[in-house]
């Protein structure tokens, strides 16, 4: 087997896998492309969403909470 079977082979199998793979592609932008202009404000939100600064973490209450489980009575 030689360079070029190599290629040749290659060339084959690998165009078939780009083209599928960006037509895919391509096909997921249209549908986020209309999603969008179907829905503006979530589209919104979602953008507006991605540079919120995240939630602080769950303090947690303390031995002096008012809250004590039944069985700690």
């Amino acid at each position: 087997m030689q360079l070029a079977d190599l290629v040749r082979f290659g060339f084959i199998v690998v165009t078939p896998i780009v083209v599928v793979a960006g037509a895919l592609v391509s096909l997921f932008a249209v549908g986020a492309l209309f999603w969008g202009l179907e829905h503006p404000d979530e589209l919104r939100a979602q953008i507006q969403g991605a540079f919120r600064k995240p939630l602080a973490k769950p303090k947690d209450p303390g031995r002096e909470h008012y809250y004590r489980p039944y069985w700690a009575r």
